[in-house]
């Protein structure tokens, strides 16, 4: 039977050949590896991931859909809201680091890549297909329109290279907007901070991108007893990512400091 595109899990199917065929170039899945497809959908990339790299776990809320890819060999398939699996503990169970690939649901995009900001440590590397828009601003550099918080909370912890733009018109219905492939590369060598303060303090940075730091970050700061230094004579989106780093490295060792027991 014909699956109905649901508006409520942001379905839209891949369906053009050679777009599904490019996008499996660049993945470059091979036999061995443990990759995670988050929503497969139809199975538009499901099929020639597991053609090249024989197993493959899916993530599918869909229960219908969930319960056509139990009868496909060579995939296992956690039914479930993907903001709900523990990626750590996938990869425990793998043994080995993962490969996350997947078209995820436009609507709730940026609470998954948050989500798997915390397993950066045990995945090898991230695919998407987002909204071609959410791809610049994950990659936006500092000075720049779409630079925000999304772009220095992935920098943090991810190179990110759009590698593929993909025209509405290669989906099944088509979408609004136009998409493209990102690549997510973990970053070694990246500063160790607390994933939580991090996200707070640049959340409050961007909370008003057109007014100045010291009405908003500024504040945050006095608020949290902040000694050092930094220029708060600044709109958020001209502070390079390193900067806020080490300011929350800073404030987080401050706070353990105070927080210490005599």
């Amino acid at each position: 039977m014909k699956h109905i595109a649901r508006k409520r899990f942001g379905q839209h199917f891949l369906t053009d050949g050679a777009v599904i065929d490019a996008i499996i170039d660049e993945i470059a899945p091979q036999p061995g590896e443990a990759l995670v497809e988050i929503g497969p959908g139809l199975g538009a990339m499901t099929n020639p991931l597991v053609a090249r790299c024989e197993q493959l776990t899916v993530i599918e809320l869909d229960r219908d859909l969930a319960q056509r890819l139990r009868s496909r060999p060579g995939i296992e398939v956690i039914e479930s809201d993907v903001l709900r699996v523990d990626f750590d503990a996938l990869a425990r169970a793998r043994g080995q680091r993962l490969r996350v690939v997947g078209n995820l649901p436009y609507n709730i995009s940026s609470p998954i890549l948050f989500h798997l900001l915390g397993s950066a440590a045990h995945v090898v590397d991230q695919h998407f297909m987002l909204q071609k828009e959410v791809v610049q601003r994950m990659a936006a550099g500092p000075g720049t329109k779409d630079y925000g918080r999304l772009s220095v909370m992935l920098q943090w912890r991810y190179d990110i290279e759009s590698v593929l733009d993909v025209p509405p018109e290669s989906f099944d219905p088509p979408p609004r907007v136009d998409s493209a492939i990102v690549r997510m590369l973990p970053l070694p060598d990246a500063p160790g901070v607390e994933l939580a303060l991090l996200s707070e303090l640049v959340r409050v940075a961007f909370s008003q991108r057109r007014k100045l730091l010291r009405h908003t970050l500024g504040r945050w700061l006095a608020e949290h007893g902040f000694a050092g230094e930094f220029d708060v004579q600044r709109r958020a989106e001209e502070v390079p990512v390193a900067e806020y780093l080490a300011l929350a490295a800073s404030v987080g060792a401050q706070l353990k400091g105070v927080q210490a027991p005599e």
